[in-house]
């Protein structure tokens, strides 16, 4: 894994670890904490940390508000951590 690769790691679970309970993330924000001014160009870094992140079990991915197949998603997604059951 990229020295970048981890950034983008740190920077969703440090965003996350910030969330209140049951609340999620975008990518865009995700993007901004981890690149700054050229954030636009970091979001499929950030798509796929997150699809690592999510098949390690370490988060959800989120569409419309249900946790969605990390391998197989399309459109607006938000990222949460794991919720209590």
């Amino acid at each position: 894994m990229t020295e970048g690769q981890t950034a983008i790691e740190d920077a969703i679970l440090t965003l996350l670890a910030r969330c209140a309970p049951g609340k999620t993330v975008s990518p865009e924000e995700v993007a901004r904490e981890a690149a700054g001014p050229e954030w636009h160009a970091r979001l499929g870094a950030v798509r796929r940390a997150a699809v690592r992140l999510a098949l390690a079990g370490r988060l959800v991915i989120y569409r419309k508000g249900k946790p969605v197949d990390p391998s197989d998603f399309k459109g607006v997604y938000r990222l949460g951590l794991p919720r209590e059951e």
